[in-house]
């Protein structure tokens, strides 16, 4: 008996760089906080890695965080990590 079910493509390749979003209203240590988050998770994460850019009336900050990361579980993980602080509103 022949199944003609097919395990579907992985949709990341890795191990890869992989941009995570994160939005939070604009506090003076967010952008810090979020990369101490991030190290708890991969300590040789850079802080240049990380872009900011503040929304059109400032209230809001997004950071693109750009980490590398080898399994799908590692980038679970760090989602988890910065999803579950009381600073971010979301991730993308």
């Amino acid at each position: 008996m022949t199944s003609n079910h097919q395990t579907p493509p992985p949709l990341i390749d890795f191990p890869c760089n992989f941009p995570i979003k994160v939005m939070g209203e604009t506090q003076e240590h967010f952008a810090q906080t979020i990369i101490d988050l991030i190290q708890t998770k991969q300590p040789s994460f850079n802080a240049n890695n990380v872009e900011m850019r503040a929304s059109s009336g400032g209230k809001y900050l997004s950071l693109t965080c750009t980490v590398h990361v080898h399994s799908q579980l590692e980038l679970n993980n760090i989602y988890r990590v910065i999803s579950a602080h009381p600073l971010v509103i979301f991730t993308l």
